[in-house]
């Protein structure tokens, strides 16, 4: 169809910011970086390349994903570990902060609970920025490597290291239940150092080899009790295809540090959404 008269002026209308964020209550940034220069390294876990790994945060502890060895991204579910059906919900964190975060945001949990999981503490990537192409590196648009997407996109081929997969496997066997069980609870994650963006023309979701080196790390203050599951991508650094072998892949290194007793003061997780719940019955 033709475009109607008044189709520029449509296009024109200014955009208005959906949720603003003036309102959000702010993580105390100068206490957390107190806190973490009294910490001290109680574990440590590798992530070898197309596989995932589970690991433990408590509640006021940092945890750090390291590059180690190559270029590499990873996919990153948080689920709480008293409850694994309260999980990092993606969208409403692109909602609040954009399309990737970085020092100073956080990881949002989903509902009804709705509240901070994880807070961004340190990037050695954030001078990054947004490219030319649009992009930028730690996105929350992505969902992850999929076998199912693999298939569709393959005539029916059949490829299990997938992040899906991954995580899917790792959960499985954290909690020592199926992998049909533990399926559900795998969900869109946290493209650790992946750079992604949208394509100006056809607005497709594009990636494009990681600026990451060995060396450079994300960081997060851990807000509730977590149960972390890691995948290290098999589409490595991501410059070119993902969900195969063909890929130069390596691990990734999470490391988990403890505050000295005392260096958070009177500071408490966060509690549950204040919503009542009636949805208006």
């Amino acid at each position: 169809m033709s475009e109607p008269a008044d189709a520029a002026a449509r296009r024109d209308v200014k955009p208005v910011i959906c949720y603003p964020v003036e309102t959000l209550p702010c993580p105390d940034m100068a206490l957390y970086q107190g806190a973490r220069r009294t910490a001290q390294k109680t574990g440590e876990i590798i992530v070898p390349p197309r596989e995932a790994r589970c690991f433990s945060v408590p509640a006021g502890h940092f945890f750090r994903i390291v590059s180690v060895e190559g270029p590499q991204v990873g996919d990153l579910n948080l689920h709480n570990a008293q409850d694994v059906t309260e999980r990092f919900y993606s969208g409403k964190t692109r909602a609040l902060h954009g399309t990737h975060i970085t020092t100073g945001q956080r990881m949002w949990s989903s509902f009804p609970t709705l509240r901070p999981m994880a807070t961004v503490t340190q990037d050695t990537l954030g001078w990054y920025g947004i490219d030319g192409y649009g992009g930028s590196v730690h996105d929350v648009i992505g969902t992850r490597c999929d076998p199912y997407t693999h298939a569709l996109l393959s005539d029916g081929g059949q490829y299990h290291h997938c992040c899906h997969s991954n995580l899917t496997r790792a959960l499985a066997d954290h909690l020592g239940i199926s992998r049909a069980e533990a399926e559900p609870l795998v969900h869109d994650v946290l493209n650790v150092f992946m750079c992604t963006g949208f394509t100006r023309d056809t607005g497709q979701y594009f990636m494009k080899a990681s600026p990451v080196r060995p060396g450079d790390y994300i960081e997060f203050f851990a807000e509730i009790d977590l149960l972390g599951n890691l995948s290290a991508c098999p589409g490595g650094d991501c410059s070119t295809v993902h969900s195969s072998d063909e890929a130069a892949c390596y691990p990734l290194l999470v490391e988990i540090y403890a505050p000295a007793e005392g260096a958070l003061k009177d500071w408490q997780p966060p509690a549950a959404n204040v919503y009542d719940r009636s949805h208006g019955i």
